[in-house]
């Protein structure tokens, strides 16, 4: 019923692209806020809390019980100030389970936030993180070269 699910969300507001795959136990804070590309998969258990808006790319998966964070306080103020930033996960990015993302953060082209990650800074393109907090651990494979080149030959 994952038709289903993306038809509620566009009521709501969500813009929502093709062929996405928002499972039933997902909690989406605001969906006139969330923006995807085609291909998109929400995982079981994800919360989106996003009064700051999230946009996702085509084929980028949220992992099982990920959570992205678009709002915090400001604590150095006596009204602690509320704070809504834009969570971008860019396209061919995974968001493993129990990973979180915090405001303002950009997941770039091909990142991986390791499972149990958490990050407040963006994360490089074609780079596995892990950790709390998150650090680069190694390079991803770049399959769009690849791909791109075949496509070349092929012409």
């Amino acid at each position: 019923m994952h038709k289903w699910r993306v038809f509620i969300v566009r009521v709501f507001g969500g813009q929502i692209g093709n062929k996405n795959i928002i499972y039933p136990s997902c909690k989406i804070w605001a969906p006139w806020l969330l923006e995807t590309e085609d291909i998109v998969t929400i995982g079981p258990g994800v919360e989106i809390y996003n009064p700051g808006g999230v946009y996702l790319g085509h084929h980028s998966i949220l992992s099982q019980n990920s959570y992205l964070c678009g709002a915090t306080h400001d604590y150095n103020t006596a009204d602690f100030t509320y704070i809504m930033k834009q969570i971008i996960i860019a396209p061919y990015s995974w968001i493993c389970s129990k990973a979180i993302v915090l405001p303002g953060v950009c997941c770039m082209e091909g990142s991986v936030l390791g499972a149990a990650s958490v990050t407040s800074r963006d994360l490089e393109p074609w780079t596995v993180y892990g950790g709390h907090p998150a650090l680069p651990l190694k390079k991803r494979n770049n399959f769009l070269n690849t791909l791109n080149h075949n496509e070349d030959e092929d012409k």
